[in-house]
C-alpha cells in the first residue's frame, strides 16, 4: 500500500489494532516518533521488554527459541537526519547488530532518511538465506550449522526474503570489528604465510628492517582479490614492490598488493570486496612467487593479521 495516511488517523488505527503486520503501510506497523507520545513506539518497547524476559527465561522454562520467533513483530520507522544506528539501538533497547542484520546494513554509517528502517521486537541476529555482503557471508559461515537458527520469511520491498533468526545472539568480536569498517577479507583464497608483520631479516639484503605487511606464498598466476570495496588509486612498477596496486578504502585505509605477475584492474576503478585485481608473481625484490600485502591507515602501516578474516571461519 503506497497511500499516505494522516498522522492522527494512523495513531488511532494503531491504538485500536486496525493495522497488523500484514496490512500496515509497507507491511509493518509504523512508528512515527521515538517518544512516549507515539502509541506505536510505546507498544514496540513493551514488545521488546517481553521478548527480552522470555529470552532470559528460556533455559528455566525449557521453551524452544521458536517461541521468540513466533512472537516476533517487525515495526517500521523512518530515521531523521540526526539518527544513527547506535543511537537508535539505545533508544529502542535493541542491539545495533539486530538492526543492522535485519536491514542488511553491512557497515556502520549514515542512515538513509528516505527509506524506512525495520525495528525487530526481539534482540537477535537475522542472517539472510542468500548472503551477499562480506558481513553476511561471515555471519552465515560461522552459524550455518547452528540448530538454534529459526527460519522466518519477511516481505521486503514487495519481495519475500528468507532469514535465519537467532534469538538473543549478537556479533562476535570478529563480526563487530568488520561492521565498524576495520575488517578485511584475505586477498588470496589459498596461501602459505612466509613472513609476518614486524622486524625481520630481509631475505634479499640480509639487513634487519621492519616488515610492513604480510608475505603470502602462492603459485605464480594465483588470483589476487581486493580485500574490501574501494578505488584503485595507484598502479605501477617499483624496484622493491615490483608490479603493485594500491586501493583506497574509507576511513583513511589503503591496501597495497606487491610482486604481481599481472595486473587485472585499471586506475580509478571502483572495486568491490572480492574483485579480481591481479595475479601472484615474483617481480621486484623477491625470492619466489608470493604476494606482499600491506594495510595502512592515515599513512601508518598496520598489522594486517589483526584485521583480516578468512572466508568460512
Amino acid at each position: 500500500m503506497n497511500k499516505t495516511i494522516p498522522f492522527f488517523i494512523l495513531l488511532i488505527a494503531l491504538a485500536n489494532g486496525l493495522y497488523g503486520v500484514e496490512d500496515a503501510p509497507l507491511g509493518f506497523p509504523i512508528i512515527m516518533q521515538l517518544n512516549s507520545y507515539d502509541i506505536g513506539f510505546k507498544q514496540y518497547l513493551s514488545d521488546v521488554e517481553a521478548a527480552r524476559r522470555r529470552i532470559v527465561n528460556l533455559e528455566r522454562t525449557g521453551e524452544s527459541p521458536s517461541v521468540i520467533a513466533e512472537a516476533l513483530t517487525v515495526y517500521a520507522y523512518t530515521p531523521g537526519g540526526s539518527d544513527n544506528l547506535l543511537s537508535l539501538a539505545a533508544r529502542c533497547n535493541i542491539p545495533y547488530a539486530s538492526l543492522a542484520t535485519l536491514n542488511r546494513i553491512s557497515h556502520q554509517g549514515v542512515l538513509d532518511t528516505a527509506k524506512p528502517l525495520l525495528l525487530p521486537s526481539a534482540p537477535g541476529l537475522f542472517i539472510p538465506e542468500n548472503p551477499e555482503s562480506d558481513l553476511e557471508q561471515l555471519l552465515a559461515s560461522s552459524r550455518i550449522a547452528n540448530p538454534q537458527g529459526i527460519s522466518i520469511t519477511l516481505t521486503l520491498n514487495g519481495n519475500k526474503e528468507g532469514f535465519r533468526f537467532f534469538p538473543g545472539a549478537d556479533f562476535n568480536p570478529t563480526e563487530r570489528v568488520f561492521f565498524f569498517h576495520t575488517g578485511f577479507r584475505y586477498p588470496l583464497r589459498n596461501y602459505r604465510l612466509t613472513s609476518a608483520f614486524g622486524p625481520r631479516i630481509n631475505p634479499v639484503t640480509g639487513s634487519l628492517r621492519n616488515h610492513n605487511g604480510l608475505d603470502l606464498a602462492a603459485p605464480t598466476g594465483t588470483e589476487v582479490y581486493a580485500v574490501r570495496e574501494g578505488v584503485v588509486t595507484e598502479i605501477g612498477e617499483d624496484r622493491v614492490y615490483g608490479n603493485y596496486i594500491i586501493i583506497r578504502h574509507n576511513q583513511g585505509w589503503v591496501s597495497l598488493y606487491g610482486h604481481l605477475s599481472k595486473i587485472e584492474t585499471v586506475l580509478r576503478r571502483n572495486v568491490e570486496s572480492g574483485t579480481l585485481i591481479g595475479r601472484v608473481g615474483s617481480t621486484g625484490q623477491s625470492t619466489g612467487p608470493h604476494l606482499h600485502f600491506e594495510l595502512r591507515q592515515n599513512g601508518k602501516a598496520q598489522d594486517p593479521g589483526k584485521y583480516l578474516f578468512k572466508e568460512g571461519t
